[in-house]
């Protein structure tokens, strides 16, 4: 058994490779574009809508829900980039009722990407809200001297959110597989939703951490 999705290997290439963490994001990627045509091809203002819009707003009025409660103004900025983080990784997480599937959140390189993202989308709504020189002042705030600890602090959260997120999925992958080896028969259907919670969990979570490091940059705040 990999420890990780990354050592499947599909192709070989110079600079590039193939590998099973690749093939499975795309998949979830091309699956969240087909669900979302699918909802919004017949999207209605009027009291009859479909369930897939009903569980779509369910969605996004929630983490509208969390955006306001974070002290964030204009809850419809954030809301793309949030809801996109976390239907992805919902997505992946969903993926785990089909036997066999490795989710991508289980690879450090998807993980790591995601935590980038946050990293930019920190500076980019910080800037969008406060302006460059308010944002840029929290980092030498009480005083100068706090400059460098600042800065480290942005990494460092960025790094933690990366293996957080990888920790959690790829430890819940690697306990599942172990015991559907010794126990192929009794425990799967369990073991898979398990997998499937724990999850939906871990998006949530991945989600909120990630509001909590954008109400911080837009207010002033320390995350």
């Amino acid at each position: 058994m990999n420890l990780t999705s990354d050592a499947s290997v599909f192709w070989q290439g110079d600079f590039i490779n193939l590998n099973l963490t690749i093939v499975t994001t795309w998949v979830v990627i091309i699956a969240m574009v087909g669900l979302s045509w699918m909802v919004t091809r017949h999207l209605s203002t009027t009291v009859k809508t479909t369930r897939w819009q009903n569980a779509l707003e369910v969605v996004i009025l929630f983490i509208q829900t969390q955006i306001r409660e974070l002290g964030l103004p204009k809850p419809e900025r954030y809301l793309s980039f949030v809801v996109t983080l976390f239907i992805f990784n919902a997505f992946c997480a969903i993926g785990n009722i089909i036997p066999g599937y490795e989710s991508p959140t289980a690879s450090l390189s998807t993980t790591t990407a995601l935590a980038v993202c946050v990293f930019l989308a920190v500076p980019f709504f910080g800037i969008s809200e406060r302006g460059l020189g308010h944002y840029l002042k929290r980092y030498i705030e009480p005083n100068f001297l706090m400059l460098p600890v600042n800065v480290i602090t942005e990494f460092s959260r960025t790094l933690a959110l990366a293996f957080r997120l990888f920790g959690n999925m790829a430890s819940d992958s690697m306990i599942v597989g172990i015991i559907l080896l010794v126990a192929p028969l009794i425990f799967p259907i369990v073991l898979q939703v398990f997998g499937l919670l724990t999850g939906l969990v871990q998006a949530y979570i991945f989600t909120i951490l990630a509001l909590v490091y954008i109400a911080a940059a837009v207010s002033g705040r320390e995350g």
